[in-house]
């Protein structure tokens, strides 16, 4: 009954997992979450991520440790600076007074209704380049992310065909 249970335990997770994937399909399941990691979609990356690896019969699991490369100490610099690019191929200037208006901004309640109002004033001549430059960003990771994980898995693989094929070493005879 146990050895049932864990058969059956194993095959749910090799089907939930996608497991035997080709190394391709592996890799594009991570490529496809930092992608998504790194989107303009703030927020919504999990259920997007989750809801695509299951559409697409991917490995979750995959797709989830690509969505979480994008670690909370380098989310302000990343979207700083594809914005700032965004900003520049859309040939976007930013108001002269930004400085002050964001000091300005932070010296009111988060709370308060026009602490909000400020925010959307400021962020919207920003949207388009936010957008825009990080979906760039989020290509050439996801890019990378597909090269990088492609030449993990096969070398991985290849390390396990090896090591189960190597006959078991015995620890030499004592005299």
């Amino acid at each position: 009954m146990i050895e049932a249970t864990r058969a059956l335990t194993r095959r749910w997770l090799d089907a939930l997992l996608h497991v035997h994937d080709t190394p391709e399909r592996t890799a594009r399941a991570y490529a496809l979450g930092v992608f998504l990691g790194f989107s303009p979609f703030l927020g919504l990356h999990t259920i997007i991520a989750i809801a695509l690896a299951f559409m697409l019969r991917l490995n979750r699991v995959a797709v989830l440790l690509g969505v979480y490369s994008n670690l909370p100490w380098i989310i302000g610099a990343y979207y700083l600076a594809t914005t700032m690019m965004g900003a520049a191929l859309l040939r976007t200037t930013l108001p002269p007074d930004l400085s002050e208006r964001l000091r300005d901004m932070l010296q009111l309640s988060v709370r308060s209704r026009e602490f909000w109002h400020e925010v959307m004033r400021l962020a919207r001549p920003l949207l388009w380049p936010y957008t825009v430059g990080s979906l760039i960003g989020a290509t050439i990771l996801a890019a990378i992310a597909y090269r990088m994980a492609l030449a993990f898995v096969i070398s991985r693989r290849r390390y396990q065909v090896t090591a189960a094929k190597a006959p078991d070493r015995q620890p030499p005879a004592s005299a």
